[in-house]
Parts: structure tokens; sequence; C-alpha cells
């Protein structure tokens, strides 16, 4: 039986910024992204279908005072955002809070860590391309008349027989991915400029309906009816953390990987509070409950025109294809700093020798998201995104302080403000954000878990390369 030392057995940063070349500048995976493009994979993965739609649950709750609740989740997420910046400094590398965990808590506690990010990314990833499957189906319909057949566009469970379009993006998101990560950020960043926008488009029109009467009362269900839609609205920040997952990809890591995530922190928040001031100002918040394409609805009333449903459906359909990318290619690095350590199969950590991509992994990861996209319906899926996500948010935030006691000398591109209050707020934020979820879903999380740590037992465990240096370090004894 594994002792309660191996259990929790750290990775030492310096082996870990070696095996990543975080100071030589080389690296088994290309450098190639510089921080444009890492901003953008930040935007990318955050701005989602989330501030399209999220209005209609969230107004109802708060009134007008829903531009607080955007600023409290803001907050949040933006506590979480400076403890990842600070770490990816530290500890650049691929794997985000796996790997961070892995540095500060131990090998026990990283297993755990990885079994809340293939929640965050590999499910989220089948969600979204399920959500993308509507919108384009949508837009199809509003463009040219025809619409696919539902056998053709929904999962069994729903009355199809598979997925079609789901399935196809994770397909155009694999191609894109295997051919390289220089040309996926481009596209990445392309398509998040496309949908940001869109998004100053509503801005914009949007306050010609401006009528202040609209914003009376203006907090009419108090504090708690404010609390409770900012936990509703956090799950529009997530997404941020994606840029910790390029650590070994990027030029100028110790710099570029913090700027990126507060660059991508900045506007994401200006771009939500932005939306939320002009959209509660055009309409009443009375009309809220139950809008569907909440945003389209307002601008045509603004303008008395269709056009706007149009195209805040293609900036939705554009906005599903670069989280769906961006959240394909984190999910991949994950496993790929996983098999380096010994946790997965040696496969995971192939390397294509031209284009510098791990194809096998990313291959697999497409196929097994394929499969969800095409043939599940991701409904409770989707919410058990949100717990993993947020215990990674937990970790990142206890991993700081951590290892600002174990490795203080350890070179920092960017340091925490106002440690330790920082972390100890981001620390109660996300707890207070699972308190609020339903049961079942910490249960079902609580299973995934365990499921997780008996892979580990099984066979993380007698593969762990760390396990191996201390079989040498014994025979050598």
């Amino acid at each position: 039986m594994p002792t309660v030392k191996q259990l929790f057995r750290r990775k030492p940063v310096p082996e870990m910024s070696a095996e990543s070349g975080a100071d030589t500048g080389g690296s088994e995976l290309a450098r190639s992204i510089g921080l444009f493009q890492l901003s953008m994979f930040g935007v990318g993965a955050t701005i989602g279908t989330g501030i399209f739609f999220v209005l209609s649950q969230a107004v109802p709750v708060a009134g007008p005072a829903v531009i607080i609740s955007f600023v409290i989740a803001g907050t949040v997420a933006g506590l979480t955002a400076v403890c990842y910046a600070e770490l990816a400094s530290a500890v650049p590398v691929s794997g985000s809070s796996y790997s961070y965990a892995y540095a500060t808590l131990g090998e026990l506690p990283a297993v755990g860590v990885a079994a809340c990010l293939l929640l965050e990314y590999g499910v989220s990833a089948a969600a979204v391309a399920v959500g993308w499957s509507e919108y384009i189906n949508a837009l199809v319909d509003n463009l040219f008349g025809v619409a696919l057949p539902d056998s053709l566009s929904q999962a069994p469970e729903q009355g199809g027989v598979f997925n079609l379009p789901a399935v196809l993006l994770v397909l155009l998101c694999t191609l894109l991915l295997i051919r390289g990560t220089s040309e996926s950020a481009k596209t990445n960043a392309i398509m998040v400029l496309i949908k940001i926008t869109v998004l100053l488009m509503f801005i914009v029109i949007g306050i010609g309906g401006w009528n202040s009467a609209n914003l009376e009362p203006f907090a009419p269900f108090g504090l708690a009816g404010i609390t409770s839609a900012a936990g509703i609205i956090f799950f529009s920040y997530i997404g941020l953390d994606a840029v910790s997952t390029a650590g070994e990809e990027v030029k100028d890591p110790r710099r570029t990987l913090p700027l990126a995530i507060l660059i991508a922190l900045v506007v994401v928040t200006t771009l939500y509070i932005a939306v939320s001031v002009v959209a509660v100002a055009a309409q009443k918040y009375t009309d809220f409950e139950g809008q569907e394409a909440g945003l389209a609805a307002i601008l045509e009333d603004v303008t008395g025109s269709s056009w706007p449903g149009t195209v805040l459906a293609a900036g939705a359909v554009i906005s599903i294809f670069s989280v769906t990318l961006v959240v394909i290619y984190g999910q991949t690095r994950i496993l790929f700093a996983m098999s380096r350590d010994g946790m997965l199969p040696e496969l995971f950590h192939k390397v294509n020798p031209r284009t510098l991509t791990p194809v096998p992994n990313t291959i697999i990861v497409a196929v097994v998201i394929a499969l969800l996209a095409g043939l599940i319906p991701i409904n409770f899926l989707a919410e058990m995104t949100s717990i993993g996500t947020l215990v990674a948010f937990l970790v990142v935030s206890i991993g700081v302080m951590v290892l600002r006691r174990t490795h203080p000398e350890l070179p920092r591109g960017f340091k925490v403000p106002f440690y330790p209050v920082t972390p100890v707020l981001s620390i109660a934020g996300s707890l207070w954000i699972i308190l609020d979820l339903r049961a079942v879903t910490i249960w079902v999380f609580l299973i995934w878990v365990s499921v997780a740590l008996v892979w580990y037992f099984l066979y993380g465990f007698k593969h762990s390369h760390l396990g191996r240096h201390e079989h040498v370090g014994l025979i050598h004894d």
C-alpha cells in the first residue's frame, strides 16, 4: 500500500520548468503564441453563449441591479484570475491547475484536480457543440429557409438519431488543432474579434433605446436577488483559466501568461458590464423573463427591424466555434502534461515531429467529445462543468499560498496584490457558489472524482515518473 508521503509527493518546480523549457526557450511543443493571440484565447474561451442569453435568467432575479451582480461575479472571477496569473508566471507549463496542484499539494490531489478539468474542458466542449448545432440550424433557417431534420440535429433521447452539426464542429476544431497551434490561435483571434464587434454593435445601437425609467426600481428584489443573480452570471466568466493550459507554447511565458490572463479579464468584464447596463436601460426588467435571444429582441425593438436577430445569431455561432476550439485545445494539453508525468499512457504525450502538436491525443479527445455531442443531451453534464471548474479555482487559490511558503525564491512575472487577502477571498467566493449548487450535482461530482482516484491507484501510482525516481533513489541508497 502506498504511504501518505508517497500519495502527496510534489513534483519539483525546477523540474517542471526544465521540462517545459520555460527559461531556455525550448519545449516539446512549438512556442508560437504571442501576447495578443493568448489574450484572445482567454476572451474566446470565456465569451460563449452566456452573455447572449444569461440576462433572461439573471434580470428577473435581480432587476436592473443585475449590473451590480455582473460586478460581483466579475470580482470573484477576477480574484481567481490573479491567482492563476501568479501561478502561471511561477510554473509556466502545460496542464493548468493539474500542474499547479502537483507542484503545491501533491500527486493525489493533482489527480483529483485533473478529474475536475476533464469535466470543465471535455464535457463542456460537448455541451457547447450541442448548443452550436441549435444556433447554426436557426441561422441557416433564417437566411435560407432550410433546416436540418430533427433526426440529424438532435440526440436519440430528444427524438433524433445523431447530432450531425455538433460532430462537424468538433471535427473542424480538431483539424485546425492538428494542423498547428499557430494556425489555431490565429483563427481563434479572428473569431474573437468578430464576436467582440457583435457585442459592441449591441452596445452602440442599444444605447439609442436608453430610458432611465427602466432603471427604476433599481433593486426590486434586494440584496438577496443581487447575490443570487451573481451566482447565475458567474458561469459566464468561466474560461479565463484556458490561458494557463498554453504554458509551453507561449513566447516568454513568465511575462506573457499573467499579462494575457489580466487582459482577458479586463476585456470580458468591461464588455459584460456595458452590455448589461445598455440592456436593462433599453428594456423594462419585467420583460426579460422567458425571453429567448434577449439581446436580439432588444435591438429589434430599438431599430424596428428583424436584422439584429440574424446578426446576433451569427455572433453566437462564431462565439461557440471559438469556445469549442479553445476548450478542446486546453483538454489535450492537460492530458499531455498528465501523460508526461506517467498518470496516463504514453500515447497522450506523443508529438508530431512536423507540426509539434500532440496528434494522437487530439484525435482521441475529439472522438470522445464527438460521441458525447452526437448522442447525448448534455444539460446535466453542462451543470457538472461548473462544479469541476470551481474546485479547480479553489485549488489554484490555495496553491498560491502554498507556493509562496515553499518556494518564495521562485521568479514570478506577476504577484497577487493584497496577499493573502486576495486568495482567501477567492476561496470564499468559490465555496459560496459551490454551496449554492444542487445536492445531486455535488454527489455525482464526488462519484466522478472517486472514479479518477481509482484510476490513480490502479495505474497512475505505479507509472508515476516521480515514483520511478524514488525507486531509483532507493536502489542507489
